[in-house]
């Protein structure tokens, strides 16, 4: 009985506050964290873009076994999320711990999958995409460091999923930008060599990520043990076939979906690296600085999730609505500004990792192209997590197969046989378009299936 108890008031605030003060005080501080969290990869990158250019490939080339680590775990957070918050809206508080330890469990089995590859299969990695032995070396010292240190990762953003999920967004901040800031002074400390520790180069960058991300994870652990009050994490819950079920049911989907990314991104380097090492090297601060741009939008979805899942279990049509609309009108607008920085200051962002006068001229008709996706994109993100919540993540992973596989890299390699390099980069915003086209169709077909048919007289 205390536990149902402790969790009322995030079962009022979820599904009485007004939907844009709810989103305001769930998704700021997701925005802000997401922000600070992005930043991990950009301040690698700068510094390491001050090692050398080899040095700034070989961390660009890494990002996909990255990405895949973080999809690994985040897809099978948003499984997590959307059985804890539906099991909050129905009142199942013995549910939604039984959710929450198994999330736990499946993190860290997971991990063991990535220390395997970090030890066996980093160098064969890097080899197949490039014959370059300086970009190997490198490339696969960075991959091993962050993959055996993992665990701090996996740790991190399970922990974050269940305060998320729970209404503690800003709990979930405290845990990412502990982690980021931590990672963001050590970074110039260990790669060059500051205040007596010794210059480690590429290493240094890995070594400073994973000891962000093991910090990170220790404080988003005590963050849900002593102060969310939703959820009670205990041994008590072992793992349960049933609820593993319910979680890969949605998080599958988002698994692949986000692990897609990987795959393109290993296939764009290798279709640029046919012209060279550093058309792979604008792709990847290009990668980074989209990711850092579309994160506050992906904050807003994340919130978004929680909001909709709960009200969906609630029968509350009208706050449903309500979230998709708010949300997809303040990505929008955010977004197309962040447009109009790519359009018109390129050049200053390509400064911002030391670029070459060869990476200049190549980097800021690529960016200027590749932009015009941030016209549209915040639409599909958004459809994307209103997918999720409402246990459709596959139309998710359609979007995103359609999109990166069926459109992006065909029409990028169609484009790289004729040897110019710009009409490579045209394919970007190409897919993006597709890609919202096909999001229509399925936000429309969710909508006459899951939405309207929910009871007008049970919205407010």
């Amino acid at each position: 009985m205390a536990q149902t108890t402790a969790a009322s008031p995030q079962q009022n605030k979820m599904g009485v506050m007004p939907i844009g003060k709810l989103l305001l005080s769930m998704g700021l501080p997701m925005v802000l964290s997401m922000l600070v969290q992005a930043l991990y990869n950009i301040v690698d990158s700068v510094f390491v873009a001050k090692v050398s250019e080899a040095a700034l490939t070989s961390v660009s080339m890494a990002f996909p076994i990255q990405n895949f680590m973080i999809a690994s775990v985040s897809g099978m957070g948003v499984g997590v999320n959307a059985l804890l918050s539906r099991s909050l809206g129905e009142g199942n508080t013995e549910e939604a711990n039984r959710a929450a330890n198994n999330g736990i469990f499946l993190s860290f089995m997971t991990m063991i999958i990535f220390i395997l590859f970090g030890i066996f299969g980093s160098r064969a990695f890097f080899a197949f995409q490039t014959s370059n032995e300086a970009i190997i070396k490198m490339g696969a010292m960075y991959v091993r460091i962050c993959c055996i240190g993992s665990f701090g990762c996996f740790g991190q953003i399970i922990f974050e999923r269940l305060l998320q999920a729970t209404g503690q967004a800003h709990l979930s901040m405290i845990t990412q930008m502990t982690g980021a800031i931590i990672n963001i002074i050590l970074d110039p400390i260990m790669i060059f060599g500051l205040l007596g520790c010794p210059e480690m180069g590429i290493a240094g960058a890995a070594l400073a990520t994973v000891i962000g991300q093991i910090v990170a994870c220790v404080t988003g652990l005590l963050l849900n043990i002593f102060h969310n009050k939703a959820l009670t994490i205990s041994p008590r819950y072992r793992p349960n076939g049933r609820i593993i079920g319910e979680i890969y049911r949605v998080g599958i989907p988002s698994i692949a979906m986000q692990s897609i990314g990987s795959i393109m991104n290993m296939a764009m380097n290798m279709i640029l690296m046919g012209f060279t090492s550093t058309a792979t090297a604008v792709f990847g601060v290009y990668y980074k600085l989209q990711s850092f741009a579309i994160m506050p939008v992906i904050g807003l979805s994340n919130a978004m999730i929680p909001i909709i899942a709960f009200n969906y279990g609630a029968r509350k049509k009208k706050r449903i609505t309500d979230a998709i609309k708010i949300s997809m009108i303040a990505a929008q607008i955010f977004l197309v500004i962040v447009a109009a920085v790519f359009l018109i200051v390129p050049g200053a962002l390509l400064k911002i990792f030391s670029a070459s006068d060869n990476m200049l001229s190549m980097g800021i008709p690529a960016l200027r192209t590749m932009g015009l996706t941030f016209f549209i994109c915040g639409i599909c993100i958004c459809a994307g997590s209103v997918f999720q919540a409402l246990g459709n993540a596959v139309y998710s992973l359609i979007v995103s197969v359609m999109r990166q596989l069926v459109v992006l890299i065909p029409v990028a390699w169609l484009m790289s046989l004729t040897g110019n390099l710009e009409l490579v980069w045209l394919s970007f915003p190409f897919a993006e378009v597709m890609s919202l086209i096909v999001s229509l169709f399925f936000l429309r077909r969710i909508f006459k299936k899951k939405i309207s048919p929910l009871s007008e007289a049970s919205a407010e």
